[in-house]
C-alpha cells in the first residue's frame, strides 16, 4: 500500500512540475522611418482600460467574454508598452529623435505632450485585432489642447500569439500615423 501511495505522489508531483513556462511578448514600433529632422521635444503617455492593466495577454472569446492567458504575458506593463511604441512610431514617422515615452528620457521637460487613451485593445486568434484610441496633443506650458482625435485600426491576427502581437503593432502604427500628421505641425519652442 505504501508503494501505491508513493507512486501516486510521484505522479502528482510530475504532473505539477510539467506546467509549461510562460511566453513573454513585447510590442515594437513599425512606422516607416523618415530622415532625421530636428523638432520640439514631445512626451507620450498612454492609458489602457482596467481589464487590460495586467501582465497577461487578454483575448476576446466572444462578444461578452474574454480569456486571461496565464502562459502568455507582456514583458512590461501594457501602458508602458503602448506608450513606448507610439513614441517610437512618432519619432520614426516625423524623423524627430526628441519624442519619448513618459516618464523616460527628456519627456519630463517636453515642449508638448501626446496623451493617448486606449478605449479598445481587443484581439482574437484567427480573427482580428481592433484598437480604438482617443488622443490629444497639448502644449506642456498651460496644457492647452492643440489637436485631438479619435483613431481606430483593425488588422488580421493570424493563428499564433506572435502574429496577434504583430497585428497589434500594425494597428498601433496606423493610429500613430494619424497622430504624427499633427505632431509634424508643431513648432519648436524657444527656451
Amino acid at each position: 500500500m505504501n508503494r501505491v501511495v508513493a507512486l501516486a505522489t510521484l505522479m502528482l508531483l510530475a504532473a505539477c512540475s510539467s506546467t509549461p513556462p510562460p511566453h513573454y511578448y513585447t510590442l515594437s514600433p513599425e512606422a516607416p522611418k523618415t530622415a532625421a529632422a530636428s523638432g520640439p521635444s514631445v512626451s507620450v503617455h498612454a492609458t489602457v482600460p482596467d481589464k487590460l492593466d495586467r501582465p497577461q495577454l487578454v483575448v476576446t472569446v466572444n462578444t461578452n467574454e474574454v480569456a486571461i492567458l496565464e502562459q502568455h504575458r507582456w514583458a512590461e506593463s501594457l501602458e508602458g508598452e503602448i506608450g513606448r511604441v507610439i513614441a517610437g512610431n512618432l519619432s520614426r514617422a516625423t524623423g524627430n529623435p526628441r519624442i519619448a515615452a513618459y516618464p523616460q528620457g527628456t519627456s519630463l521637460n517636453a515642449d508638448y505632450r501626446v496623451l493617448v487613451d486606449i478605449q479598445r485593445f481587443s484581439g482574437k486568434l484567427e480573427g482580428e485585432v481592433a484598437v480604438d484610441a482617443l488622443w490629444s496633443v497639448r502644449a506642456a506650458k498651460g496644457g492647452a489642447e492643440l489637436h485631438a482625435g479619435r483613431s481606430s485600426a483593425q488588422d488580421s491576427a493570424g493563428k499564433s500569439y506572435d502574429t496577434l502581437v504583430a497585428a497589434y503593432n500594425r494597428a498601433l502604427a496606423k493610429i500613430s500615423g494619424e497622430i504624427a500628421a499633427q505632431v509634424r505641425t508643431l513648432p519648436t519652442v524657444k527656451r
